[in-house]
């Protein structure tokens, strides 16, 4: 069934391509300290499964519910980040706040050795994590041309992911050097955490949410939860439960590709060097044909190739093929939707409103994912990783044509509704032959900045 969305900029116009295209000093800036911090979490996050399961010796069951507090704790604070700084109208120091958090969580690294202390610690950083990404968000959006938000998120996300390739180097360096040389990994992971936070406070401006019109003397409006009641970003939440319940930890899929003897032990910190170097590859052009296309069209493109990742993975077929283009399509799938979910979180929330839209967009991505590695891991242990990959591949293929239907709904107003208050400029008329296709050119368009429901959710 062919799918049409129209969340491509408004009027059907091409995205701008002059200075309100380029991406901001600023974006490069707050991309520079997620860089720094992503070589400080993944180059821990790396090692993560072969730590738990092989040095500390722990199931798969617990490693799921290790995985899924690493990837799901930070739901419990990213509205109280969001709202935080949308009232205290200071996004920066927010997030500042959280990048302190998870520095200090690396020093309790170094002192944690079982399954309660790592959980804690972990949790720790997952919570500063938490606390930092809707507002980083916001300082982005507010730091972006309307039309050219998928660029700046993708710009951003490149930076985060040259980060996230190096940091798995690292760990990689090192254990060929040192034998066991974990401690020595949570050492070089703090420092790199302190350079972040130093580029952060030293260098990034406190950007407010630029006005979506000329202001006029008004009494000041508080921001109420209210504003984030808007049905389409309604049934962006929804679409990111359905896809966040059906996404396994990138750890599980690593090991069920070591588990058929692809390659040996010692070389599996450099599967997310190559996830992280395809994403690298295709961040930016995907996040540029987002803003032609349509972001929820790309987003649910990103979730077909997770399954083709699935479907790799579940193959009885070991080499280094395979194992390529798992880690390939694995790329694809944050390239296309990691950035996109705080875009069209953005579109679908008013200015006041932003960050905690980009932050309950992204807690209900963090919350489900929890309950998708733990019930993974209990998944495996009962059935073997095989059957496990295979039950959540069906799931996910039931899952994306509704997913499909809802964000398609989402990204089209009525012919009788104005244009929606996202601060997205008009355009006038739009240009003959640039209607969305499948709808009509008599039918007013949508908004520029339909925000899409995804985040790699990644994680500088």
């Amino acid at each position: 069934m062919y799918i049409s969305f129209s969340d491509r900029p408004r009027g059907g116009a091409r995205p701008t391509t002059g200075a309100g295209a380029r991406v901001s000093s600023v974006v490069i800036a707050l991309g520079v300290v997620s860089m720094l911090t992503d070589v400080s979490s993944e180059s821990v996050a790396a090692i993560l499964p072969l730590y738990v399961t092989g040095v500390i010796g722990l199931s798969t069951v617990a490693y799921g519910f290790i995985d899924g507090i690493y990837q799901g704790v930070s739901a419990l604070v990213r509205i109280a980040g969001g709202y935080a700084a949308d009232r205290g109208d200071q996004p920066k120091w927010v997030a500042f706040f959280g990048y302190g958090v998870s520095a200090l969580a690396r020093v309790g690294l170094l002192f944690a050795s079982g399954f309660a202390a790592l959980t804690a610690v972990l949790a720790i950083d997952r919570l500063g994590k938490g606390v930092r990404t809707a507002p980083r968000d916001a300082l982005i959006a507010a730091s972006s041309h309307p039309d050219a938000l998928g660029r700046a998120f993708g710009m951003h996300r490149m930076l985060d992911t040259i980060g996230a390739a190096l940091g798995p180097l690292i760990a990689f360096v090192i254990l060929l050097l040192i034998p066991d040389g974990f401690s020595t990994i949570f050492v070089v992971s703090l420092a790199f955490a302190l350079l972040g936070l130093a580029v952060l406070g030293f260098i990034v401006p406190n950007r407010r949410p630029r006005a979506e019109a000329p202001v006029v003397a008004r009494p000041a409006k508080r921001f109420s939860l209210r504003e984030l009641r808007d049905p389409r970003l309604r049934r962006l939440l929804l679409v990111a439960a359905l896809f966040g319940l059906l996404t396994v930890g990138d750890g599980f899929i690593y090991l069920v590709l070591q588990g058929r003897g692809s390659f040996a032990a010692e070389w599996f910190p450099l599967l997310y060097v190559g996830t992280n170097v395809a994403f690298l590859a295709l961040a930016v052009p995907v996040g540029r044909l987002a803003d032609r296309v349509g972001r929820a069209r790309i987003f649910v493109i990103g979730h077909v190739a997770l399954l083709a990742a699935y479907v790799s993975a579940a193959l009885p077929v070991a080499g280094a093929p395979i194992t390529i283009a798992c880690l390939l399509l694995l790329g694809v799938f944050y390239a296309a939707t990691d950035g996109i979910i705080a875009a069209l979180a953005t579109q679908f929330t008013p200015v006041s409103a932003r960050a905690s839209g980009i932050a309950a967009a992204q807690t209900v991505v963090a919350v489900c994912r929890f309950f998708a590695s733990t019930g993974f891991g209990l998944l495996w242990f009962f059935a073997g990783r095989a059957n496990a990959v295979i039950v959540v591949a069906v799931a996910l293929a039931v899952v994306i044509p509704f997913a499909a239907w809802l964000l398609r709904q989402a990204t089209r107003r009525p012919p009788d509704e104005g244009p929606p208050d996202d601060g997205t400029p008009d355009e006038g008329t739009p240009d003959e032959g640039t209607a969305d296709e499948g709808t009509s050119d008599e039918r007013p368009s949508d908004e520029g900045t339909a925000d899409d429901p995804a985040e790699r959710v990644a994680e500088g």
